[in-house]
């Protein structure tokens, strides 16, 4: 398995533990939202700039426009500010669930060169997200690295999505996430049912995205040696454990 494929889980999971987090709803009451969505969008895709709704739409990719539109729309908050207030939370996320992990600067010393070779092509924001200004401590800047390589994937599983033929919700109905279930995903972003049956042939049009996926986001690993490759992989699971209490 190559570090891209044995790492995708952990920085899938740790990199939207901050999103639901103690931090993110603080964050929330203090920009005077309603919602999850409002500071989640607007934090999220704040690093795009003041843009209209459909940009922030083509970027976040696997959510309805039904729903992105009002979500990003709902605060008055201008998108560096909002995008500021988002990059805390990550940071201070990660303060609390990794500042007692003696692997945190280990961590962050072998995600940074893979941020940094990764190509923005395509994936814009990825590349807002490591424009960002890093964290000068290990445990933030860790978290937040991890934040910036979950955009680097999120983005290019999207054009490998599109290239094998299917559609944002046919995405999200199959693949799910760690810790749902692909229609309680689509049913939380916003997707209406009732929904389409999942085919064999949409399974495996899936799957091969997946593997898209993989190599789309293997030659900024290849930074990496085997070794640290392998080190990194350890290293992420045990943070998984440290986010997620396990």
């Amino acid at each position: 398995m190559s570090t891209a494929a044995a790492v995708k889980v952990q920085i899938q999971a740790i990199g939207a533990g901050f999103m639901f987090s103690r931090e993110a709803k603080a964050f929330g009451a203090a920009v005077g939202a309603t919602t999850f969505l409002g500071p989640y969008t607007r934090g999220r895709g704040g690093v795009l700039g003041d843009v209209d709704a459909d940009v922030v739409i083509s970027a976040f990719g696997f959510f309805p426009a039904e729903t992105i539109r009002p979500a990003w729309e709902s605060l008055d908050l201008p998108a560096d500010k909002a995008a500021a207030g988002y990059l805390g939370v990550c940071q201070d996320f990660g303060r609390r669930k990794l500042g007692g992990f003696d692997g945190a600067a280990r961590l962050a010393e072998l995600l940074a060169p893979v941020a940094a070779a990764a190509d923005p092509a395509g994936v814009a924001l990825f590349a807002g997200w490591r424009a960002l200004p890093l964290a000068a401590d290990d445990p933030a800047r860790a978290m937040q690295l991890i934040q910036v390589l979950r955009e680097l994937r999120g983005g290019l599983h999207l054009l490998a999505v599109r290239a094998h033929g299917l559609t944002p919700e046919q995405a999200v109905l199959i693949g799910g996430s760690p810790a749902k279930s692909g229609v309680d995903q689509a049913r939380s972003f916003g997707w209406r049912e009732p929904y389409e049956e999942i085919t064999p042939e949409l399974r495996q049009r899936w799957e091969a995205a997946e593997a898209s996926t993989d190599e789309l986001i293997a030659p900024a690993f290849a930074v990496l040696d085997e070794t640290q490759g392998a080190e990194l992989a350890e290293l992420l699971t045990t943070a998984y454990g440290l986010v997620y209490n396990r």
